[in-house]
């Protein structure tokens, strides 16, 4: 029976995709001159492929996604668990966070210019800032909402605050990480072209750019696509990872 519903799930996610392709095709024959369907897509990845230009444009914005998304993961979790455990901290920081929440990645690029310049590390600071936040909560969220049964039961059992961190209340927080690493590496990609806005000269942000001045529309959905798909890899292997970690959970199938 389990088989049986896990191939209708399969059938029915190949079924969305042909039909998304379908509807996609039929998009571009109504409108050729606005739209590029899958065929031209294709031949688009071919003639990257043949030229040399798509594989170090897809290598340097992927390396820009994980350095900034690797970086921000680390802070998060290491400031999400202060913000949740120590109130005094919580107080004093939360108000400067939820303004730096409302502002726009895109909006400090003229700041991130003066300061870091236009190289490497201002891209993948742009890309930091958007994953940081989104994750921060998220973890921060789930260390508020560890059970004080837990807390107050590991107490009795005599744990000091390394053992009631360790056993406690970092296994009771690893689904909320894996959430917020799911929303910060969506972050990361969502930002990758207004991080490539400075002065890049590759990336799949600068092929995008490059080929909508050109009015080259197979290589502006292809840069679209390939970030679509890349990021769908990467949360799926993500998803692989929290089942993984999280086999003690139950979850609504």
């Amino acid at each position: 029976m389990r088989k049986i519903f896990k191939f209708s799930q399969s059938l029915i996610s190949i079924l969305s995709i042909i039909v998304g392709l379908g509807l996609w095709q039929i998009a571009e024959l109504t409108l050729p001159t606005l739209v590029a369907g899958p065929i031209q897509v294709i031949q688009a990845f071919g003639e990257g492929i043949q030229n040399g230009t798509l594989i170090p444009d897809i290598s340097i914005s992927l390396g820009r996604v994980l350095e900034g998304f690797i970086l921000a993961l680390a802070s998060a979790v290491v400031f999400g668990f202060i913000l949740g455990w120590y109130q005094p901290v919580r107080l004093m920081l939360n108000p400067w966070l939820q303004f730096l929440r409302m502002i726009p990645p895109i909006a400090l690029i003229p700041l991130v210019v003066v300061y870091l310049g236009v190289g490497q590390s201002a891209k993948v600071f742009v890309i930091f800032f958007a994953a940081f936040l989104v994750m921060l909560v998220t973890i921060y969220q789930g260390v508020r909402q560890v059970d004080l049964t837990l807390i107050r039961a590991a107490r009795v059992l005599g744990c000091n605050d390394w053992i009631l961190f360790s056993r406690v209340i970092l296994p009771a927080s690893v689904p909320h990480i894996f959430t917020a690493m799911r929303l910060g590496i969506a972050a990361a990609w969502t930002t990758l072209v207004a991080a490539e806005l400075i002065a890049a000269s590759h990336g799949l942000g600068f092929m995008i750019e490059q080929a909508s001045n050109y009015f080259e529309m197979p290589v502006v959905y292809l840069g679209i696509t390939i970030i679509g798909i890349l990021g769908i890899a990467m949360d799926r292997g993500i998803l692989a990872m929290e089942r993984k970690f999280t086999l003690w959970q139950e979850k609504i199938q």
